[in-house]
C-alpha cells in the first residue's frame, strides 16, 4: 500500500511511463472528490500514468481578472505538463481546469473536460481549434455550460439533464449517483479509444 500523502501535495499513479494523463482540479473540487477519482480509477484501468494536480487557489483570486485566472491555471498546467518530458498526453480537467484548454490545444494534448466553462470566450476558442481527441461533459442546468457552444466545437459531448456544476441532481442523491456512472462509462469509452500513440512523443 502506497503511504499517505498530505492533502495539497501531487499523487501519482504509475502505469506506462510513456502514456501520463494530468488530472485538474476545480476551485474547490479535489482530485479526491468523486468524478476526478473516478477519472484516475479509468485512466488506471487503460494502463495510463495518473499524475494528480494539486493546488490552493489564492485567497484574493475572486479579485483576480479573467486573464490573471487563466494565466494562473495555465502556469500551474504547463509546469506540470513540462515535468513529464513528453510523456504526457492527455488532460482531466475540472471546471477552473478547462481554463487551461488553450494549452491542450497548442500542444496537441488530447482532454476530457468535466463542467468546462464554456461561458468563457478564451475556453471556447481553444476548444474551436483543439485538433487532439476531446470530451465535453456538462450538465443542461449549469449556468457554465452550453449544450449549442459544445456541439459547435465538433467535438465529442456529453449532457446530463438536469445536472448542476457538480453534475449532481440537487436533492437526489441516488440520481446523482446514477448520473456519476454514466460520466464514468463515457469517460471509460473515450479513454479506451485513444490509441497508444495519440499526442505528442517524449522526446
Amino acid at each position: 500500500m502506497s503511504s499517505p500523502v498530505a492533502l495539497g501535495l501531487p499523487t501519482r499513479l504509475d502505469g506506462d511511463p510513456d502514456r501520463v494523463a494530468l488530472v485538474i482540479p476545480g476551485v474547490g473540487y479535489s482530485p479526491a472528490r468523486p468524478l476526478l477519482h473516478f477519472a484516475g480509477s479509468v485512466l488506471q484501468r487503460h494502463g495510463w500514468t495518473v499524475q494528480e494536480l494539486w493546488w490552493q487557489v489564492p485567497d484574493a483570486f475572486r479579485e483576480f481578472t479573467t486573464d490573471d485566472r487563466i494565466d494562473w491555471v495555465e502556469r500551474r498546467v504547463a509546469e506540470a505538463v513540462d515535468a513529464e518530458h513528453g510523456a504526457c498526453r492527455l488532460l482531466v480537467g475540472k471546471s477552473l481546469g478547462s481554463f487551461a484548454a488553450g494549452l491542450a490545444a497548442d500542444r496537441n494534448l488530447a482532454a476530457a473536460w468535466l463542467t468546462p466553462v464554456l461561458t468563457l470566450d478564451h475556453v471556447t476558442r481553444a476548444l474551436h481549434r483543439a485538433c487532439a481527441p476531446t470530451l465535453l461533459i456538462g450538465g443542461s442546468s449549469d449556468d457554465l455550460w452550453s449544450r449549442t457552444v459544445a456541439d459547435s466545437t465538433g467535438h465529442q459531448v456529453l449532457e446530463l439533464p438536469a445536472a448542476d456544476h457538480g453534475l449532481e441532481l440537487p436533492h437526489d442523491p441516488v440520481g446523482s449517483v446514477d448520473t456519476l456512472r454514466e460520466v464514468v462509462a463515457r469517460l471509460d469509452g473515450f479513454i479506451g479509444s485513444l490509441a497508444p500513440g495519440d499526442g505528442p512523443r517524449p522526446g
